[in-house]
């Protein structure tokens, strides 16, 4: 079972290099396949070699074991457990003024691949913050890492008691809470988007806990034409953040729906 209290085996190419771009003093070493070659293990031998991290080479059955029979790609680095943020700063530090900023929250996804799918979506359109629930949810682990192709070393994450109230301390500095939900009427290209989101995602099977849907200003649904009624969560959750960067970019849609306003709280 993977661990989150002690010391880290990361594998796979790309997460290790994001891994070492992103925060070298938390590589503790990185150990490569001996008899593996390639351009990409050379270019991580120089890379962890030029920021001072120790690499050593051992035989691939090794390494096999500290992946746990996952694909490693002829890398594994030991790292230090991820860093979770303190949310209270992240609160304190938002500012009032305008300008784009969006914050997703996750509510209870127990699936490691669909978080770091999850995660190497929000990345790649400029989310930075992103709110677990401390319970009943994975937290950030070397699947998670490897599924995010690396994204997770370059976001802020934050585990937090109770996401219902980080929720509402996120309305309180002025954020409007939307919530991507199957049920819900109102489309997600049928929206014109406040700056200022926090974007609200469930888990893989129920969806978002009733407790947190009462906390969201609205809810938004995908449009589904076929026979299957909903999407895997990071596959609603990457055409729900790209619409929100078209947005971003081009404005809401000429006929979209009544939009969500920018109130003050």
């Amino acid at each position: 079972m993977e661990s989150e209290r002690k010391s880290l085996f990361l594998f796979g190419i790309n997460p290790v290099l994001e891994k070492l771009r992103a925060s070298p003093a938390e590589v503790l070493e990185i150990l490569i396949a001996a008899g593996r070659r390639g351009p990409s293990l050379h270019a991580l031998d120089a890379e962890a070699r030029r920021r001072g991290v120790s690499v050593r080479y051992l035989e691939a059955g090794r390494l096999d074991s500290m992946a746990e029979g996952a694909k490693h790609q002829g890398v594994v680095a030991r790292v230090e457990p991820y860093p979770y943020h303190d949310f209270s700063a992240l609160v304190r530090g938002l500012p009032r003024c305008g300008g784009h900023h969006w914050i997703l929250l996750l509510d209870g996804l127990s699936d490691p691949r669909n978080f770091g799918a999850v995660l190497r979506a929000a990345e790649g359109v400029g989310i930075e913050d992103v709110v677990i629930p401390k319970d009943r949810a994975v937290g950030v682990t070397p699947t998670v890492a490897k599924a995010s192709a690396g994204a997770v070393h370059h976001l802020r994450i934050y585990r937090v008691p109770n996401l219902r109230r980080a929720i509402s301390a996120l309305k309180e500095k002025g954020y409007w809470a939307v919530g991507l939900d199957a049920h819900a009427k109102d489309g997600v290209f049928h929206r014109a988007y406040p700056e200022k989101l926090a974007v609200v995602l469930g888990s893989e099977g129920l969806g978002i806990r009733p407790v947190i849907r009462q906390e969201c200003d609205f809810l938004v649904s995908l449009p589904m034409r076929g026979k299957v009624d909903s999407l895997n969560v990071a596959v609603a959750g990457g055409i729900f953040f790209y619409e929100l960067l078209r947005q971003k970019e081009q404005g809401p849609r000429p006929k979209g729906g009544e939009g969500a306003g920018e109130g003050h709280r």
